[in-house]
């Protein structure tokens, strides 16, 4: 029996076990130290409805059966993260370079990295997911502050997750970076937060800051090209910085580039003279200290794509709770490629619209996800909040295909039809 459902066997009444034990709790911000900590150590706790058939719900009493079927729409909600073929390298790649700054002992500038995708492909969660790992090894590894002052204890956070301010200001983007270590920083001056950023890293022992958003600087504007240079002043550091954004590329950070096809990296082309701007060079100064790599999408146009994107199917379907599915509801027949051609292998939007279908299963007794079900659903930009449309973070989302109008019926010819004999009159 799975805590939190309720007892499916014989009872006279029924009860549920711990039913407030699938119930979400409060919602950790991962942008302070205290909501990072809670996130990281109980990311995989979440215990999902347990698998029973149509007769065994049929079963439940009335309490029992809505219990379940909370359950099981809990589960839909906290659908666990799926490791891709496109995150795993990115996760690699990330690990890699975060592994190697945490060992230097020199005061040598870390390389930095930065992490490109279009909106909803899961850049997020993959960073944060191979931030996660990375502490929970380096933990172990070194239960105490290896840099704290000798005669101190000084907490050790061997990792930072930020989001960049819509419209920053290098004063606004240390705040946010102080926040997260809990420091005061209210009344001081630009000079001073930064000083006291780089205290903060020092005596805590960071090892890498990942700073989310990234494109929401726009160059052309005064503030945020400040702030791009904050950015690299960090980069003195002892830690290694992760800078994450959708359409990098584009967004006037880096200079244009081409992506090499062979190894999948981005190559740049020589810094040129300093032009008219206050900054022409930033781009330049940036590339030379970031790598640039992409998290792509699932593609449908190969076979091992085609066999990514169905794995990827099989791996959801089998999280699924409804009393009907079962292996191949989604990875079976056409669903693989009307679920490709619904979400451009997004797999942010595949989430969306698996949930939303898992609900309007469950309320309608379909208990089955079908492309006629997911006709009648759309996932629409209101169903992506705490995104920045000017950032580029809103997809593309392809409209539901079009149902074929009914064929009306032709009408029946009455020609021959008895009418009966009228009213106050004889048959002639």
């Amino acid at each position: 029996m799975t805590a939190g459902t309720a007892d499916p066997g014989p009872g006279s009444g029924g009860h549920a076990a711990r039913p407030a034990a699938f119930l979400p709790g409060p919602v950790p911000d991962r942008e302070t130290l205290e909501g990072w900590t809670r996130w990281r150590l109980t990311r995989r706790d979440f215990v999902p409805a347990p698998v029973i058939t149509a007769a065994e719900h049929a079963r439940m009493t009335p309490r029992q059966r809505r219990l379940h079927d909370l359950h099981r729409i809990a589960t839909h909600s906290n659908l666990a993260i799926q490791e891709t073929p496109m995150s795993a390298f990115v996760s690699r790649q990330m690990r890699s370079l975060i592994e190697t700054g945490a060992f230097c002992r020199g005061p040598d500038t870390r390389p930095g990295l930065m992490i490109n995708g279009g909106g909803c492909q899961g850049k997020t969660e993959t960073a944060c997911e191979a931030l996660a790992c990375y502490e929970d090894e380096w933990l172990a590894l070194y239960g105490q502050n290896p840099s704290a002052v000798a005669g101190t204890l000084d907490l050790h956070v061997p990792a930072v997750y930020v989001r960049t301010p819509v419209k920053a200001t290098p004063i606004s983007a240390c705040q946010r970076i102080l926040h997260f270590y809990g420091e005061r920083y209210k009344g001081m001056r630009l000079e001073d937060l930064i000083r006291t950023v780089k205290d903060a890293v020092f005596d805590h022992g960071t090892k890498a800051i990942v700073i989310d958003d990234v494109t929401r600087l726009k160059l052309h504007r005064e503030a945020d090209q400040d702030v791009l240079d904050l950015i690299r002043e960090l980069m003195s550091l002892p830690a290694t910085l992760i800078l994450v954004g959708a359409g990098i590329p584009k967004s006037g950070l880096l200079r244009d580039g081409r992506k090499d096809p062979r190894t999948g990296q981005w190559i740049f082309p020589p810094v040129r003279d300093r032009g008219k701007s206050r900054n022409d060079d930033a781009p330049g100064q940036t590339d030379l200290r970031f790598g640039l790599i992409d998290l792509d999408r699932f593609s449908y146009g190969s076979p091992d794509g085609i066999a990514a994107w169905t794995a990827h199917l099989v791996g959801i379907e089998q999280q699924l709770r409804l009393l009907n599915g079962g292996d191949g509801m989604l990875s079976g027949g056409g669903m693989p490629e009307y679920l490709s051609g619904r979400t451009n292998g997004i797999i942010g939007l595949l989430r969306k619209l698996i949930q939303a279908g898992c609900r309007h299963a469950i309320e309608t007794g379909a208990e089955t996800i079908t492309a006629g079900l997911l006709d009648t659903l759309t996932v629409s930009p209101a169903d992506l909040p705490g995104l920045d449309p000017g950032a580029g973070e809103i997809p593309d989302i392809p409209r539901a295909p079009a149902r074929p109008a009914r064929k009306r019926r032709k009408p029946r010819n009455t020609v021959f039809d008895d009418r009966g004999t009228p009213a106050g009159g004889t048959a002639g």
